[in-house]
């Protein structure tokens, strides 16, 4: 039986460069070429296509290769949704301006600074704002902390293998298998692996380098645990001799 891989004609992409420390996102079509691709980042960037070097970087950051055939369709690299490509300006003009390593600095000696009363930091402490709101703060991190320990309470309720319904505020309602339950290296706090039943995760049970579970690429997805539910949730038999 053949097997026809459908692959999306356009990709979501962040944007960096040696320009500027912002970070943007452009959706471009898999068809186009790098130099193609160059001209079209000019407009973002600012930089001259003659003077880009692209590197390709994964959903998780890690360095994957440099860009640097010209004559290549932008799909005939791994790229997926929210990898990242990294633009270097080779020309040094434009980040000139950014450099502020050039500029003489000048700073006033903290205790002058708190003296002052047209400062921002007298502003802050004279309306309560941010940190120096105390209650406030402290009412925040209490929230925060009662929230951690409900989703570390609907950890506990999990456990590997469990058919489960994942259901994270504007993205549809997905059903898979749960595959791991705990802490990750990745971000703080609790969280659940889950199998997906259709290829609507983000990787292979694998991130930043290290495997949780396993599964097949675009099944894996890791969500907080509020946001699953377990239960009789069947998987979906397609039979293929019906349409």
């Amino acid at each position: 039986m053949d097997v026809t891989v459908v692959t999306n004609p356009t990709v979501n992409v962040r944007l960096t460069t040696t320009i500027s420390s912002f970070e943007v996102t452009r959706r471009f079509n898999r068809g186009i070429s790098i130099a193609e691709l160059k001209g079209k980042l000019e407009m973002v960037v600012g930089a001259s296509p003659s003077c880009m070097d692209l590197e390709l970087f994964s959903v998780s950051d890690l360095f994957l290769q440099k860009m640097d055939d010209s004559e290549a369709l932008l799909g005939s690299y791994p790229v997926d949704d929210n990898c990242r490509i990294h633009v270097i300006d080779k020309s040094g003009q434009i980040s000139e301006y950014t450099d502020v390593s050039k500029v003489e600095k000048f700073e006033l000696p903290d205790d002058a600074y708190n003296k002052r009363t047209d400062s921002a930091r007298s502003f802050m402490k004279k309306h309560g704002v941010g940190h120096f709101n105390e209650e406030e703060m402290a009412k925040k991190k209490a929230e925060l902390a009662a929230r951690e320990d409900e989703q570390k309470a609907a950890a506990d309720t999990l456990s590997a293998g469990s058919r489960c319904k994942v259901q994270v505020p504007g993205q549809p309602t997905k059903l898979g298998t749960v595959m791991y339950v705990g802490t990750t290296d990745f971000k703080p706090g609790h969280w659940v692996g889950v199998k997906y039943d259709e290829p609507l995760g983000k990787h292979d049970g694998t991130v930043a380098g290290r495997k949780y579970f396993e599964c097949e690429n675009k099944y894996g997805g890791f969500v907080k645990p509020l946001s699953v539910t377990v239960g009789d949730f069947p998987e979906e038999n397609y039979d293929l001799d019906e349409m």
